[in-house]
């Protein structure tokens, strides 16, 4: 869980087996966003197989505050918090 940073995190995240096809992709997205909800950075944005991934975010040219990622893949989207100081 990346918080608080200054001024790069890694996000780690893991894409789960797929029950029906175990070799299956998954689109997945992973984005950043600030607390107006604007776009800040796509991380990830392509077909993954299941296993664990990590996202490398450098926030240097953002101000300090609240910051959002989401990451997205099927039916699944989850959202977390993640605050930067410097």
């Amino acid at each position: 869980y990346p918080n608080p940073f200054n001024p790069s995190t890694k996000i780690k995240f893991r894409i789960a087996k797929n029950v029906i096809l175990s070799e299956a992709k998954n689109l997945v997205t992973l984005k950043v966003y600030d607390v107006l909800g604007n776009e800040v950075a796509t991380l990830v944005n392509e077909e993954l197989a299941a296993g664990e991934y990590e996202g490398d975010f450098n926030g240097s040219g953002l101000t300090s505050g609240i910051y959002f990622y989401q990451l997205r893949t099927g039916n699944f989207v989850e959202s977390r918090k993640m605050i930067l100081l410097k």
